[in-house]
């Protein structure tokens, strides 16, 4: 059976897809649900248009992300932590306070979600981070862990 996708489906596609899905799938599934609507030509239409919008801010996003990219590469982060003689910290510095050093020290929003740690950071010294702020453009920073 022809759908239209009207919501994001996991393992499936995306708003505005048509699809072809089992029968059985599709009535017990994705139209009870409303996570799909048949594929008629006016739904057709709407799904093209539906298409092009998700392509256009797909596009945006991107460049968006690219910019982030540019203005974050080559940089080094500085932060300041509490710590004991031998360079351990008293507790640790994870991506949310990677973000306000990023913001802080360069002016750039970065959400947390969009920083890669390999693990909370617990000693004084110099970390590679990952920023990703889309899902196929990646900038390393290196993050400067010292003594408050």
């Amino acid at each position: 059976m022809r759908l239209v996708l009207t919501q994001d489906v996991a393992d499936l596609g995306h708003k505005g897809d048509v699809v072809d899905v089992a029968e059985g799938y599709a009535r017990n599934f994705l139209v009870p649900r409303s996570l799909a609507i048949k594929a008629t030509p006016g739904a057709l239409k709407d799904a093209e248009a539906l298409r092009q919008a998700r392509e256009v801010a797909e596009a945006q996003a991107r460049e968006a992300a690219e910019q982030v990219a540019q203005a974050l590469a080559d940089t080094t982060v500085v932060v300041a932590a509490r710590s004991a003689d031998e360079g351990k910290l008293f507790g640790s510095i994870g991506a949310r306070d990677v973000a306000e050093a990023i913001a802080k020290y360069t002016g750039v929003a970065v959400p947390a979600d969009q920083i890669r740690l390999a693990g909370p950071i617990k000693e004084i010294g110099l970390h590679e981070i990952v920023v990703r702020p889309y899902a196929d453009v990646e900038v390393r920073l290196t993050l400067d862990v010292i003594p408050a």
